[in-house]
């Protein structure tokens, strides 16, 4: 590399350019922006190019770089712009996009809000209405949401606390092939016992998974 060509580079913030690149005139190109500068479409005839590895190649002409991506059966990506002087990386730029969509979608499931409801029994409660309840808890759960499951004591139903347990055990068969425990059954306030549960994805999944086709599930 010819000294005075570039600075030393010191420090690269490295952040895929987006933007549209801008033609020799400094116009915008007419062409459809694409999502990143790759390969041919980088508008710059030098460039400072960092490999693979993250190792600093130095500067090349744009023909050079591209020849040394396709050594490496690689992508040439424009990755930065410091004081006017582009940087590009050699990368797979097929996994990049891979990548980087795996990693937006793990950061969206992290923000989702989750939603708490509540379904109340009794412990005397009649398994028709007990079945009623569940397939509501059922609902809830499907749709992402956690769900308190609270035991009402009355009267002297508190001194047979472990009919709620007993209760909420029932509860549970009804939609353990969806739901699991988040939190154990504990008594609040001598009145209610409250258990938590939310939506196991991995049983949620197989069930899925299990499910016959349209067609079997006709006899076809």
């Amino acid at each position: 590399m010819r000294s005075g060509l570039y600075p030393l580079f010191y420090f690269i913030k490295e952040t895929v350019i987006q933007n549209q690149p801008r033609n020799q005139e400094g116009q915008n190109s007419r062409r459809p922006k694409a999502e990143h500068v790759v390969n041919k479409a980088i508008p710059y005839k030098k460039i400072f190019v960092i490999g693979p590895e993250g190792e600093k190649i130095g500067v090349l002409t744009k023909e050079e770089a591209l020849d040394k991506a396709s050594e490496l059966k690689m992508d040439l990506v424009l990755i930065s712009i410091e004081n006017n002087k582009p940087i590009a990386r050699i990368l797979d730029y097929g996994k990049f996009k891979y990548d980087k969509k795996k990693k937006q979608k793990a950061q969206k499931e992290k923000q989702a809000v989750t939603i708490n409801r509540e379904i109340r029994l009794t412990p005397l409660i009649g398994d028709h209405d007990l079945a009623t309840k569940a397939r509501k808890a059922r609902e809830f759960i499907l749709d992402g949401s956690r769900v308190k499951v609270s035991v009402k004591f009355r009267g002297r139903e508190r001194s047979r606390q472990e009919l709620g347990q007993e209760i909420l055990n029932k509860f549970f068969e009804l939609i353990s092939d969806v739901a699991k425990i988040s939190k154990e059954a504990t008594l609040q306030n001598d009145r209610f016992l409250d258990m938590y549960v939310e939506k196991d994805k991995r049983k949620v999944e197989s069930i899925k998974n299990n499910e016959p086709s349209e067609s079997e599930s006709k006899g076809e």
